[in-house]
């Protein structure tokens, strides 16, 4: 006995011939005849054949499309989307192509089309058997392939908009009608049709090019990608890029590869925004960089050759080094700035001590209760000011808060109790090396800082002190944002400039805490984040934990692309959609989800696989 029982000394086939010729080769009289065939016809000589007729099993014509709707467990499209049932049978010559997330199209009778997403993938048997078996398996192991006509193949849909035709324009509607059962279904490959299904725009900020499932969505139209932009004009709405951008990605993801690439895209020169008094005027960037990676912005990348850039010259991408790039360098301390991976120009400056009367909390260190933090701002900077004036510097501070007459005469009149007093003093203390250092004061090059069409990084890499670095950037960034909220700027170039912000490893400044100056960085934010549209200022956050961005802030937020995560907590905070959430731990460099609510349906991108500007050190 073999290993498949009695089945194995048994030959069906071989059996049936040997029967078939032992009762054909002796009639009743001993002699041989031929077979008959039930089917057999007679011939001209008057003997019979044993032909049959052929019987065609495929349809005639050819195939349109890769399947069709189907009925068979219900057809019904709902305003809930938990109620509706779309379902299309996919043929087995397409099957192999078929991904979760592909778009198809279903025409109506009357020239309205579905657009749909394929949201599941099933196999179901043809003909109801147990396949469950040892023989069906063992018979599996031995063959090379499948035999898919065994097996119904279907694909679970998601209606997304109807596409209709509006005196030549095509426009997208909500889906409100159901499709014909047997409606023929078919693969989106029209740029317009995806475009307008996915509410796209055609125009503006490039961030790569749609894809699915980490392959780019391809067209007959040349070139075959469907670029993917945010809105950056005033005709449907404020430029996206005033209702604020994060990028949320994890280490090696390619973030501060594609972070590059945005803004690359708007330092272009024909980028401008209208103003209050009809001017059109470029933006300025100004970019925090905790890493020093972006004023190498400044360089070409050598790795991208001629070809490449045909190739962004036609799809109207903005690439190669921007000229206009400048790092302005924070002095602090004994602290040297080593620039040799960029040829950007290099410009030194320091924190005056006369920002704090503006921002008292950029002094205050960390841990300051209600009443610490109120003796500060109500009593001892304002006398401070009134003894030493504007120009007071931070160690003329310390010595005021050295004298012993002063924290006596102030406990005794009950302004500031001592114990208060000497709180205040502790934390004040160690900011000698960031204020007033051997350098130009922000405050006198703001006309460089803010330039039109120019790029200012600020690069922190070099400064072991984390204090430190918080100090610089909540205090050069502060200064912009006051200056573009008030209604009586002292500096004009501030507040007649677009500026997009960008804040690299923003959870370091835009975090949850429990004190009162962390508190007072997150209400300026929010007031900047909400009054950005109107004072053509944008944020733009670049984080790899976004669940420690404070809510306030992370609410403003219109554009959220996400790159690979691998923190649970961290995915669940950007807060995309639940089928693009499970994507993105298996997200490979450069892909990414762009969750727009303003600018489209949630998609999922691939960025472009070359930097448009210098990136990485050798």
């Amino acid at each position: 006995m073999t290993d498949l029982g009695d089945f194995g000394d048994f030959n069906a086939e071989s059996d049936a011939d040997s029967g078939a010729r032992d009762d054909s080769a002796a009639g009743s009289d001993g002699t041989r005849t031929a077979p008959s065939s039930a089917g057999g016809s007679t011939g001209t000589d008057g003997g019979t054949t044993d032909d049959f007729e052929p019987t065609p099993v495929e349809p005639q014509g050819e195939d349109v499309g890769i399947g069709a709707i189907c009925v068979s467990q219900g057809l019904r499209v709902a305003e809930d989307g938990d109620e509706t049932t779309l379902r299309a049978y996919i043929t087995r010559g397409n099957r192999s192509s078929i991904r979760i997330g592909s778009y198809l199209l279903a025409p109506y009778p009357d020239g309205e089309t579905l657009f749909c997403r394929i949201i599941g993938l099933e196999y179901a048997q043809q003909y109801h058997a147990d396949d469950a078996t040892e023989i069906h398996a063992r018979r599996a192991m031995r063959t090379d392939g499948v035999d898919e006509a065994d097996y119904k193949f279907v694909a679970e849909l998601e209606p997304v908009a109807v596409l209709y035709d509006d005196d030549g324009e095509l426009k997208r509607r909500m889906t409100d009608r159901v499709p014909k059962p047997q409606t023929v279904v078919r693969k989106a490959d029209d740029t317009e049709q995806i475009k307008t299904g996915l509410k796209m725009p055609d125009d503006g900020v490039f961030l790569g090019h749609l894809s699915v499932g980490g392959e780019k969505v391809r067209t007959a139209a040349t070139p075959p990608t469907i670029d993917y932009r945010l809105k950056d004009d005033y005709d449907s709405g404020d430029p996206l890029v005033f209702r604020h951008t994060l990028i949320a990605g994890g280490t090696g993801s390619g973030k501060t590869h594609g972070a590059k690439n945005i803004l690359r895209q708007y330092l272009a020169e024909d980028r401008a925004y209208p103003m209050d008094d009809g001017r059109e005027v470029r933006p300025a960037v100004v970019q925090f960089d905790p890493q020093d990676e972006y004023a190498q912005m400044h360089d070409d990348n050598p790795d991208l050759d001629d070809e490449f850039g045909r190739r962004l010259e036609r799809e109207g991408i903005a690439y190669g080094g921007h000229e206009d790039t400048t790092a302005f360098v924070p002095k602090v301390g004994s602290a040297s700035y080593a620039a040799g991976h960029h040829r950007a120009r290099q410009v030194e400056f320091t924190i005056p001590f006369s920002m704090v009367y503006d921002n008292p909390w950029l002094v205050a260190g960390s841990g300051l209760n209600d009443n610490q933090y109120g003796a500060l701002v109500s009593v001892l900077l304002p006398r401070f000011r009134k003894q030493y004036g504007d120009d007071g510097t931070y160690e003329e501070f310390t010595t005021f808060l050295d004298d012993p007459a002063l924290r006596e005469e102030l406990d005794e009149s009950g302004r500031v109790h001592e114990a208060t007093f000497d709180a205040v003093r502790r934390r004040v203390l160690g900011f000698g090396h960031v204020f007033d250092q051997d350098a130009r004061p922000i405050t006198d090059l703001v006309h460089e800082f803010v330039r039109p069409g120019g790029l200012t990084v600020v690069p922190t890499y070099h400064i072991n002190d984390s204090r430190a670095t918080e100090a610089i950037v909540l205090a050069v960034s502060s200064l912009i944002i006051d200056q573009k909220l008030s209604n009586d700027p002292f500096y004009d170039r501030i507040k007649e400039t677009p500026i997009v912000l960008g804040m690299d490893e923003a959870h370091n400044f835009l975090t949850d805490a429990d004190s009162v100056q962390a508190g007072k960085v997150i209400n300026k934010f929010t007031e900047a984040a909400k009054q950005g549209r109107k004072e053509r200022l944008g944020l733009f956050l670049i984080t790899q934990d976004p669940q420690d961005i404070h809510d306030a802030v992370f609410k403003q937020i219109n554009t959220t692309v996400v790159l690979n995560l691998g923190d649970e907590d961290a995915i669940k905070s950007v807060n995309i959609p639940s089928n693009l959430e499970s994507k993105v731990p298996y997200m490979e460099k450069g892909q990414m989800v762009v969750y727009s609510p303003d600018n489209s349906e949630p998609v999922e991108l691939i960025g472009l696989p070359k930097c448009l500007t210098r990136h990485g050190r050798d």
